[in-house]
């Protein structure tokens, strides 16, 4: 595995990859591996002949007083679980030259990324936006991997990748889950043994909420009550949103059919977790 923290460079070994007439399979993370990271690699080694993986905690997609400086890095850990997984090319770029002093271009989508977490979260899908964007330029890859469990990203890079013509396609894997159900993330690491219990019960609630709509209950509004309700329980702080929303659009829907998004936000301690699940509820 050949690691690099030029940009240069990077651009260089990809461009030689290439020109062999490689296809080339990119998995952008930051950090932190973990099952759902290991998933998007293994599938990308499976449709590419070269495979190019991106460590970077991007600056710009926190807000202030969120967890940047204390996000989880683990560069020993991560570097040697891809090189047991095969991957060609390691990128782990500085913050300076991602981001000089006098930057001044960002990448922001205006649509779907009024939804969701981006209510509750402004600027976070621009900081996300910028980076894939630079990313992609740097690397060339044909193909991209990401998971579901950041499904409103996914989305977001998707239109993205539509609107400014970028010559990639987005794959996006199913979420990987822990034996409880709950969603493999890197800001589980956060979580006490208490904490970790309590987050358990976020499937539970979206199970709930498929379960009620997969059996003819149609009202979004009296079933996220009742799935607040479930939420309300010592170790959970605050819920920031559960919604049930048109799988393209995003946009809230009051009765539910066709194919929709569950999803919710919830602060367990001080922890934000997300998770949702998609299903298709017919007439």
């Amino acid at each position: 595995m050949i690691t690099t923290v030029s940009i240069a460079k990077t651009k260089k070994i990809l461009a030689e990859a290439r020109k062999k007439g490689k296809r080339i399979g990119f998995v952008p993370t930051m950090g932190a591996l973990h099952k759902g990271h290991l998933s998007l690699i293994r599938k990308a080694k499976l449709e590419n002949d070269f495979v190019a993986v991106s460590i970077f905690v991007n600056p710009t997609q926190f807000a202030p007083g969120e967890d940047y400086l204390r996000y989880p890095r683990r560069p020993a850990k991560d570097k040697s679980l891809l090189r047991k997984e095969n991957v060609d090319l390691l990128f782990v770029p500085k913050t300076d030259p991602m981001y000089l002093v006098d930057h001044s271009t960002f990448v922001e989508e205006f649509d779907l990324s009024r939804f969701l977490c981006g209510k509750s979260r402004p600027a976070h899908f621009r900081g996300i936006c910028t980076i894939v964007a630079k990313l992609f330029n740097i690397v060339g890859a044909d193909n991209a991997y990401f998971g579901q469990k950041d499904y409103q990203q996914a989305e977001i890079i998707k239109r993205m990748v539509r609107d400014l013509n970028f010559s990639i396609k987005i794959k996006v894997l199913p979420i990987v889950r822990e034996k409880d159900g709950l969603a493999v993330s890197s800001r589980n690491a956060y979580l006490n043994y208490r904490e970790r219990e309590v987050a358990s019960r976020l499937y539970k609630t979206l199970h709930y909420i498929k379960d009620a709509a997969l059996k003819g209950k149609r009202d979004s509004k009296k079933i996220i009550k009742k799935a607040k309700e479930m939420l309300t329980f010592p170790g959970l702080t605050r819920i920031d949103y559960v919604k049930i929303a048109d799988a393209k659009s995003l946009e809230d829907v009051k009765k539910i059919k066709g194919k929709v998004l569950i999803a919710l936000a919830v602060y367990v301690g001080q922890t934000r977790l997300i998770d949702n699940i998609v299903i298709d509820v017919k007439s």
